[in-house]
């Protein structure tokens, strides 16, 4: 093997390695949290596992956080600390130390842009990454599931106003987004999603983001993401992934938007899905 060639192999080798050194998401849809969801956190993680919950979400984040530790404590855990406190306490090197040996971090639900207002960009959130990278455990329900991927539903509409009948319609510009956490990159994640009938907003984001999955999680339901980028699927009800990638998009004189070939999985307990290669596995 010549020179050029060895190096060029070690290097995929390397960054073949590098991309398995993550850990697991469990997201969940909001709703009632099953004991098979909270099974699964506890069986990814080991009971002697740290836990920092991060309940600022919440508008009653004091409660929502004492709360969510008690539930930790239930399964099992003996060590389970909460965040409390906004940008400055995130950035607070000093305080934030005694979360590095955490390898479980849950995020509460409730406002999904408070999530961000208070993490994003912060020394809190890249130690949050870095437990992830390290094979941590990574989870959150509704508001905290919103958050998981690069670009999030913010909840609000730019074109429609009407509180009262909410997303009502598939068009361009719609749906306000902001920026997420970013665990996932290549997906858009909605909660909540056939409970509270959101299937408007999350095939706008796939229409207008052709090359982003769009996952949405029913209520009392989860994926677990795997180190390699698959994910399975757990709980009582269903998972929708909407696939716009090859299909034709085009936008109407009145702004609606169309897509033709757009590919929909509705996906049960027991299922799996490979987010790289956009395919069903089981």
């Amino acid at each position: 093997m010549k020179i050029r060639e060895l190096f060029l192999a070690i290097f995929i080798s390397l960054n073949f390695v590098h991309a398995q050194d993550r850990g697991y998401l469990v997201i969940i849809g909001g709703g009632d949290r099953t004991e098979e969801i909270m099974g699964a956190i506890l069986r990814l993680s080991g009971v002697n596992q740290s836990v920092l919950i991060i309940p600022n979400a919440s508008s009653e984040p004091e409660r929502t956080g004492e709360r969510l530790k008690e539930e930790f404590e239930r399964l099992g855990y003996k060590d389970v600390k909460i965040f409390f406190g906004g940008r400055e306490k995130a950035n607070d090197k000093e305080y934030i130390g005694q979360f590095e040996n955490c390898k479980v971090v849950f995020f509460s639900g409730g406002d999904q842009n408070l999530h961000t207002r208070d993490l994003l960009s912060t020394e809190l959130l890249r130690m949050i990454k870095k437990i992830y990278n390290e094979g941590g455990v990574i989870s959150g329900t509704s508001a905290g599931a919103a958050v998981m991927s690069k670009i999030m539903i913010t909840g609000n509409e730019l074109i429609n106003k009407d509180s009262l009948n909410s997303f009502n319609s598939i068009e361009r510009g719609n749906i306000e987004t902001s920026e997420g956490f970013g665990f996932l990159e290549d997906v858009i994640i909605d909660q909540h999603y056939i409970k509270r009938k959101r299937l408007n907003r999350l095939i706008s984001l796939v229409l207008e983001n052709k090359d982003k999955l769009g996952i949405g999680i029913d209520e009392s339901t989860a994926i677990i993401v795997n180190p390699d980028r698959t994910f399975e699927v757990i709980g009582e009800s269903q998972v929708i992934v909407f696939d716009a990638k090859k299909s034709r998009v085009k936008i109407s004189p009145s702004n609606k938007l169309s897509g033709v070939n757009i590919t929909t999985h509705v996906l049960v307990k027991g299922n799996k899905f490979d987010l790289k290669g956009r395919r069903v596995l089981k």
